[in-house]
């Protein structure tokens, strides 16, 4: 699959101007970041790539005061591990309890779950706010014996912590085929053999027998748009944990559930980025 990289540059630049950015580019169809200096590289297919699309996020970009230029060029092939090593993706530790690092760390740090993985392209390293506060929703939920879905699964950090604590059978799904392939290797790597990873979006899930948890961590619209796929194969008592969005974006997420037939039970968040928790009370009828 063809890519491009798109590089932004950012005057002035900050962690809050590039989550911004990183959050509205991921809802035109970039797929991966990685922080550059005064700024941040995107990925996106490039039959997904809207010139148009992309000018306009930028002439509408919602924090004042900020200068956004950008380049367009085909990412040559690369070690990924060497660039996300360049690119500080170190050993990360969450709440005492798990650690996530790739084969080319050492001086690892020792966790009740060790979760290895090598992200190439693929978002989710555990490092960005909506994926540390999922894995603390993880590490806090009953997991063992259910069956879980990870919607949009990138490297399927998700996936993989779920199955070690003790969640099966586990599906991970993702639209990007890189992704896929990464997943695959990565699952590999922690010698897990109950994950099943797929290629496709929230159609896949139609005729679905019901999950008892369902993890996605994605951005705002792709949720509001899919929730009534993930409803659909939801039972009573089934969870949701959800991601990828900001605080202020709580309500929306809130009602869309409960329109749904589902209970809003609570949030987490990190730098005004959320995470949710909502449990199906009333299932939806086929």
């Amino acid at each position: 699959m063809k890519y491009f990289e798109v590089t932004f540059t950012a005057q002035p630049c900050n962690e809050t101007i590039t989550d911004v950015l990183s959050a509205l580019a991921g809802e035109i169809g970039f797929e991966s970041f990685v922080e550059c200096e005064n700024g941040v590289q995107a990925y996106i297919q490039q039959s997904l790539f809207d010139q148009k699309a992309l000018d306009n996020m930028l002439t509408e970009f919602p924090l004042e005061g900020v200068t956004l230029t950008y380049s367009i060029s085909e990412p040559e092939d690369k070690d990924w591990n060497e660039e996300w090593e360049k690119n500080f993706f170190q050993p990360i530790v969450i709440e005492n309890r798990c650690v996530i690092h790739s084969t080319f760390h050492t001086d690892v740090p020792k966790a009740e779950y060790d979760i290895v993985i090598n992200p190439q392209m693929a978002f989710g390293t555990g490092h960005h706010e909506t994926t540390s506060s999922i894995i603390g929703e993880l590490l806090d939920a009953d997991l063992k014996g259910k069956s879980v879905l990870d919607m949009g699964c990138g490297t399927s950090i998700l996936a993989i912590l779920a199955s070690m604590r003790g969640a099966n059978p586990v599906t991970a799904i993702d639209i990007d085929d890189w992704c896929v392939n990464n997943s695959r290797d990565n699952i590999q790597l922690n010698g897990l053999n109950n994950i099943n990873v797929e290629l496709g979006d929230a159609r896949l899930l139609e005729g679905r027998a019901p999950f008892d948890a369902i993890i996605a961590n994605i951005n705002r619209n792709i949720l509001l748009a899919d929730m009534p796929a993930y409803a659909a194969c939801m039972k009573e008592g089934s969870e949701i944990y959800m991601s990828g969005f900001y605080v202020e974006d709580i309500p929306a997420i809130r009602e869309k559930g409960e329109s749904l037939g589902m209970e809003f039970i609570h949030f987490r968040q990190k730098n005004n980025w959320a995470a949710v928790k909502l449990i199906m009370r009333t299932p939806q009828k086929a």
